[in-house]
């Protein structure tokens, strides 16, 4: 058994020792397909404040393999357009594309009870390797996958072409599907988005499913899981918690500027009865989300060091702004809507309600609207009209 075969198994049998494996084709495809070739021309490798970059030109082949079979999430590129072989020395930068932890892209494929004559459309290409262990099973013709930035859809299409699976391949915005291959039984996305597009509804045949990660901030996000009804909508719930890079054409604009300035002007200052803080933690962040989902949760210091919390909603023109005041908080709003208040009203119903998980939250979908709510809690339901903020 070659190095990288032995890898391969290697990698199978770790995830399937986690339960994360289970499906016999889907280990299959995971014992074929060489992640290795899904990584040209090199990857990115975290070491805090910078990126290392780490080719397979310029590695040992034994710890190539080693970095390319390891379960972590693999950067292939940063701020758009830099790949590892283009510099030699860590650099700074944010990531923005990368080949997913294989334990999330597993999870996520068995999420699909996928058949074996199954059309499938993928939203987000990245490195080509989920697209490989579905075109193993599934066969070429049978996926479409859709990648917005044109230098990455061509690597994973050259990688692709390597392994044998001429795929469709597809260069455009995910988040309109590809109307052309439609309709489909499933649709996955690799990306998060802010909500699940209808498009992607409308391009699913009824009884098929919709697998994506929904939410706007770095954390706090959550993997939904819907199916298609006959009269166009889709239902479902939330499965579980995830994390991916936002849609490029969602990605978030970092709140900038003096933002002393920008909250100078409160219309209310009171004592938080619940703390910021709890932000930092995942199920509410994702219920905040919910809440106010054009909000961005920004945290700052004044110029003594004193810890600062914000809520800025940039399009509605709204701020919340927190300080610390013993041992409690203030906060201080501004604007046409009170980002704090809605919150609130969330967090103290969720904790009244016994803190239920994240996989509570139930979903359903029309063309106009996206609606959320846990069971049993009327005061946890949360309207996302497509024509309003909130």
């Amino acid at each position: 058994m070659t190095g990288s075969a032995s890898e391969r198994h290697r990698m199978a049998a770790d995830l399937a020792n986690k339960g994360v494996l289970t499906l016999p084709w889907l280990r299959g495809a995971v014992e074929s397909v060489p992640r290795e070739r899904f990584l040209h021309p090199g990857v990115f490798l975290d070491e805090g404040r910078n990126w290392r970059p780490v080719t397979a030109l310029g590695t040992d082949p034994d710890e190539w393999l080693k970095t390319a079979y390891s379960v972590d999430t693999l950067t292939t590129q940063l701020d758009g357009h830099l790949t590892a072989d283009q510099v030699s020395e860590p650099v700074a930068g944010v990531p923005t594309s990368s080949s997913t932890d294989p334990t999330t892209v597993v999870g996520m494929i068995e999420a699909l009870d996928l058949k074996a004559e199954h059309r499938v459309l993928e939203i987000g290409t990245g490195t080509g390797y989920s697209t490989a262990l579905m075109c193993h099973y599934l066969g070429e013709d049978n996926v479409t996958t859709v990648e917005v930035d044109p230098q990455v859809a061509a690597r994973a299409d050259a990688a692709l072409e390597t392994v044998g699976y001429s795929t469709w391949t597809v260069t455009g915005d995910g988040l309109l599907g590809h109307p052309r291959r439609a309709p489909y039984d499933r649709v996955i996305a690799t990306c998060a988005v802010r909500r699940i597009p209808y498009t992607w509804v409308r391009q699913t045949k009824p009884g098929g499913i919709i697998l994506s990660t929904v939410g706007s901030w770095p954390w706090g996000t959550a993997l939904a899981k819907v199916t298609v009804n006959e009269n166009g909508t889709a239902e479902g719930s939330i499965v579980g918690r995830s994390s991916f890079m936002q849609a490029r054409a969602q990605a978030v604009t970092p709140v900038a500027g003096d933002l002393s300035a920008r909250t100078a002007y409160a219309d209310s200052e009171r004592e938080a009865r619940v703390s910021p803080l709890r932000l930092e933690e995942w199920v509410p962040a994702f219920l905040a989300q919910l809440s106010v989902p054009g909000a961005h949760f920004v945290r700052a210091a004044t110029s003594d060091g004193a810890q600062l919390l914000h809520l800025f909603d940039p399009e509605r023109e709204s701020f919340a702004q927190f300080k610390p005041d013993g041992v409690g908080w203030v906060v201080r709003q501004g604007g046409p809507v009170a980002l704090w208040d809605r919150v609130e009203r969330t967090l103290i119903a969720w904790q009244a309600a016994g803190n239920p998980d994240i996989t509570a939250v139930q979903l359903r979908i029309t063309a106009t609207s996206h609606t959320y709510w846990i069971r049993d809690h009327p005061e946890l339901r949360w309207e996302h009209r497509l024509d309003a903020a909130y």
